[in-house]
């Protein structure tokens, strides 16, 4: 560990406060989150749900600019949504490329999702990926902001911000176990202790964990998981408190894909594969081990202001021996795929210290808002590299899952990569109250970005800096309407490497969004209308392969998108639970014709709960998700027709503290690929069940 790494890990440890994010869901609407089979669901409506992921100010949805889409612990609990990627995928205008089993890609808008947060600090995926099934027992819920979001995470990317809120220690004791078993051996457990620790309540902890181990309706493929958390909150004064927690997840997969299926065969024909069909053998394994641990400091002070420090560290290690296909097959002897193999270990170690103040202001007799905060970010990654010179050779298409390659023996790791990669930004966003009917958010944020190392013989030095403004605004029409615009810059910082060998510039652009904001029902329905529009000029693009090493090289391309999204979520009634999304989009080049063809121009999003109470809080539901057609060119063009997904799900309180819930995922048993992003790709699951036994104390 190097020494500014260590100083930052002591700081960390030192300097502790409640995160720059939102308060958990059940204390915004007012309810005692310790025993959900005994209140009222929580209903996400837009004046009494608040999040500060946007500016930094605590606003409510329906006073923030922008869409905010949230998925709340019943969605998550209902739907059995245990990994991010099922999550993710329910969210209006997200989509999830799943080009391989342990690495994924996210989109939203037109562009790649890159800014992910928890509890409001950017955590950033490595390349932009999330290696493995990040789980979800760790968070309360889910935020994605979608547009650009350049005030809290630095970079203006015109996609979305996706924000995790952690779960946190609570002043009343609550205890939870969960035994869940589903297709193809699916063992998971649960469990989830909080509470006061001394008698005066001034010291709370809590502890989390979770196993999933399964097999898989893919050949070769399974993973077993565990995930761990500890988090303590001290009241150290009545308005002082600090938090410290550690969390991991540790992933283990084997016989995993690296690329997919070979899709065409050598005359441009489509293979028709099995859906257990894999190009992977039991040899390979992708392990990933991702720890975070963060220490907050939070300050109330008698003026309603609050000073906030958080510092986190992160360390992500992995181990992967992986085997990856390419080639186009003859399509009579079914010969013509081969493969290559390598070791992969590899260790990236992250450390940022965020501090901001924020409170209220008065000017010209109304109350406003202020924030001011600034933050320093040191990420430090090594990869090593044994990439195996033996040609491996696949028997027939078709004899796969029977007879797969032989393991290759493999050279000693050398150091491909080793990059350092500092951040500096300073942030200021005010909430202005201009009248009672118009509210504004102006703010700004400077970013300085410097990387220096090198990555599989690329130089990775670069040295960039940019002030992004933002504006936003909303006017309340009445009581249950209002209006909202917002504008902001695009400065998306870029690792890809030209046909030259040399990183690409920063994307840059503009940003613009406008829209309608409702409430309805007494203001349990909260529905949204958004059109939105942005620029990119220099966006990395895929291009080719460089011959020798295999690595991919892009080109800058000036890319536009613009569409529309409605969306509603909330309540019709006290049992009947609603949330519906719809996505219109347009994606061109600087020539004006289609671009990223891969993504779906049009998606649906809906899901639906019924709960009868007097049937042992009954609650039936269903889930869709439905995209239009996409396309793809390689050998010949590639093309997924429009689908749709239906989920289906029942609970009931079979004693006080016992629930059972009962999931079929893919109802329908559609065949479809999971994504065409890549000219590879693989059959998604089948249909599936899942029995989950809840169990409160």
């Amino acid at each position: 560990m190097s020494p500014t790494f260590r100083a930052l890990l002591l700081g960390g440890a030192a300097l502790a406060c409640v995160g720059v994010s939102s308060f958990a869901l059940a204390e915004e609407v007012g309810l005692d989150a310790a025993d959900t089979n005994q209140v009222d669901r929580v209903v996400i409506t837009g004046a009494r749900t608040r999040t500060s992921a946007v500016a930094g100010l605590d606003m409510s949805l329906r006073e923030t600019p922008q869409s905010v889409t949230l998925i709340n612990q019943d969605r998550i609990k209902d739907f059995a949504l245990t990994d991010v990627n099922q999550l993710l995928a329910q969210i209006t205008g997200v989509n999830v490329e799943r080009v391989e089993t342990d690495r994924t890609y996210y989109n939203s808008r037109g562009f790649d999702i890159t800014n992910f947060q928890v509890d409001g600090i950017g955590l950033p995926l490595i390349w932009g990926i999330q290696f493995g099934d990040l789980d979800t027992v760790l968070f309360e819920r889910a935020e994605a902001v979608r547009g650009a979001n350049s005030m809290m995470t630095g970079a203006g990317n015109p996609s979305a911000t996706i924000n995790y809120v952690r779960k946190r220690p609570t002043n009343t004791f609550q205890a939870s176990g969960a035994l869940q078993y589903g297709s193809w051996n699916d063992y998971r457990l649960e469990a989830d202790v909080s509470g006061p620790l001394n008698a005066s309540g001034t010291l709370a902890g809590r502890v989390i964990y979770a196993n999933e181990d399964k097999d898989s309706y893919l050949d070769h493929y399974g993973v077993n998981r565990n995930v761990y958390g500890a988090l303590l909150a001290w009241d150290a004064t009545p308005k002082l408190t600090a938090t410290v927690g550690w969390s991991m997840q540790d992933n283990r997969a084997r016989g995993n894909n690296w690329g997919a299926l070979p899709l065409t065969y050598s005359d441009g024909t489509r293979i028709n594969y099995p859906r257990s069909a894999s190009t992977s053998a039991d040899w390979t394994h992708w392990n990933v081990k991702d720890q975070t641990g963060f220490g907050e400091l939070a300050w109330r002070l008698d003026n309603g202001w609050q000073i906030k420090t958080i510092g986190t560290l992160k360390r992500f290690e992995e181990n992967a021996k992986l085997l990856y296909a390419y080639g186009a097959p003859d399509k009579t002897t079914g010969l013509g795929v081969q493969g290559m193999a390598g070791v992969y270990p590899s260790i990236y170690e992250s450390a940022i210290l965020d501090a901001y103040a924020a409170g209220p202001f008065q000017l010209f007799g109304r109350t406003h808002q202020l924030v001011v905060g600034g933050q320093v970010s040191r990420s430090h990654g090594h990869e090593y590299e044994a990439f195996s010179d033996e040609t491996i050779v696949y028997g027939p298409v078709g004899t796969w899952a029977g007879v797969q390659p032989a393991e290759p023996t493999f050279p000693d790791a050398y150091l491909a990569a080793d990059q350092v990669d500092r951040q500096a930004r300073f942030y200021a966003a005010t909430h202005l109250s201009l009248s009672d009917k118009l509210k504004a958010v102006v703010g700004f944020n400077a970013l300085k970005l410097k990387s220096k190392g090198f990555s599989y013989g690329v130089d990775a030095r670069r040295d960039e800096e940019k002030v992004s403004p933002y504006v936003g605004a909303v006017y309340d029409l009445n009581q249950n309407v209002s209006l909202y615009a917002s504008y902001t810059d695009i400065f998306n910082p870029q690792s890809e490497v030209d046909v030259n060998h040399e990183t690409l510039a920063a994307a840059h652009g503009k940003a613009y969004e406008a829209g309608v904001k409702s409430e309805w029902f007494d203001g349990r329905l909260y529905v949204t209308g958004a059109v939105f529009t942005s620029r990119q000029a220099n966006l990395a693009e895929y291009a080719g392969t460089f011959t020798d090493t295999l690595q991919s090289y892009y080109a800058g391309v000036d890319t536009k998108a613009k569409g529309y999204e409605l969306e509603a979520v909330g309540a019709i009634n006290a049992q009947w639970r609603v949330s519906l999304g719809w996505t219109d989009l347009s994606i061109k080049d600087g020539d004006g014709n289609k671009a990223r063809t891969y993504l779906p121009r049009k998606t649906l999003k809906a899901s639906t709960t019924y709960t009868i109470p007097s049937v042992r809080n009954l609650t039936l539901g269903a889930q869709l998700r439905w995209q239009d057609d996409i396309q793809s060119q390689d050998v010949a063009l590639l093309e997924q027709k429009a689908y749709a997904v239906l989920d289906l799900m029942a609970g009931i309180d079979v004693t006080e503290k016992v629930r059972a819930t009962l999931n079929v995922k893919n109802a329908t048993d559609k065949t479809y690929l999971t994504s065409l992003m890549w000219a590879q790709s693989y059959y998604a699951a089948p249909r599936s069940v899942s029995v989950r036994l809840d169990y409160a104390f």
